[in-house]
C-alpha cells in the first residue's frame, strides 16, 4: 500500500509539469486561432479593398529539386489578390541571409511571373520572423490597413500580432497544403504560437531587435 502510494506520487511530480505545459500550449493555440477566425478568409471574392497585402515569406524550395508547395500556394493566393484589384500593392516580406537564399527576391520574381507589375510590389527583407514582417508594415512602411496572405494555419498568429500592435487587418488563407507534406510546419506552429504570446505579453523585443530602423528595402 505504501508502495503504490510512492509510486502515485512519483508519477503525480513527474506528470504535473508535463500536463501544465500542454495545458499552456492548448490554451495559447485556442485564445490566437478563436480570437482571429473572423479576420481570415478564404476567397479572394470576400476580402474588402484595401491598399496594400503583406505576402509573409517562406523558402521556394524544400530540397534542391523540390518546389515548396507553402511558396506556390501564397504566391498564387497574393497574385489573385492583386490581379482582381483587391490590393494595390503587394509588400513581400521575408528573409535573406546572403546573395544565395532571399526570400524576398524569389517572391518578386515569382508575383511578376503571375503577372504582377514590378511597380507594384515592395521587398522588405527583414522580416525574419512574422513578428518582424507585421510591424514592420507599420512602423517602417506606414501600412495601418493591411490584407495578410499566407497559409490556413499561419495567418490566424500573424491576425493576432497585428491586432496587438494596433494594425488593423484581414488575412487571405492560402491553398491548404497537405497534411502529410505539412506536418512538421504545422507541428512548430503550435509552439510557435505559445511564443508570439510570451513576446506581445510577457517580453516585449526593442525597437532595434525588430529592425526597425533604416530599412533594407528594394523595388521588385
Amino acid at each position: 500500500m505504501v508502495r503504490s502510494r510512492r509510486r502515485f506520487l512519483i508519477f503525480s511530480i513527474l506528470a504535473f509539469p508535463l500536463l501544465l505545459v500542454a495545458a499552456v500550449v492548448v490554451a495559447c493555440n485556442l485564445w490566437i486561432v478563436l480570437s482571429t477566425r473572423g479576420q481570415v478568409y478564404a476567397s479572394v471574392a470576400e476580402i474588402e479593398t484595401r491598399a496594400v497585402g503583406v505576402v509573409l515569406g517562406t523558402s521556394k524550395k524544400t530540397g534542391p529539386d523540390t518546389p515548396n508547395a507553402h511558396f506556390e500556394n501564397r504566391m498564387a493566393a497574393a497574385a489573385a489578390l492583386f490581379l482582381e484589384g483587391k490590393v494595390g500593392t503587394l509588400l513581400v516580406s521575408g528573409y535573406r541571409d546572403s546573395q544565395y537564399y532571399d526570400e524576398t527576391r524569389d517572391m518578386i520574381a515569382k508575383l511578376k511571373e503571375l503577372g504582377v507589375p514590378e511597380s507594384d510590389l515592395l521587398a522588405d527583407d527583414r522580416g525574419v520572423r512574422t513578428l518582424d514582417s507585421v510591424t514592420r508594415a507599420k512602423t517602417v512602411f506606414g501600412f495601418e490597413r493591411i490584407v495578410i496572405v499566407s497559409d490556413d494555419f499561419h495567418v490566424n498568429r500573424a491576425l493576432f500580432i497585428a491586432n496587438r500592435h494596433g494594425v488593423d487587418a484581414i488575412a487571405l488563407q492560402s491553398e491548404s497544403v497537405g497534411y502529410s507534406d505539412s506536418r512538421k510546419v504545422r507541428m512548430r506552429e503550435y509552439l510557435a504560437r505559445v511564443k508570439a504570446i510570451i513576446d506581445l505579453y510577457l517580453y516585449s523585443p526593442e525597437s532595434g531587435e525588430l529592425g526597425s530602423d533604416a530599412p533594407a528595402v528594394t523595388r521588385g
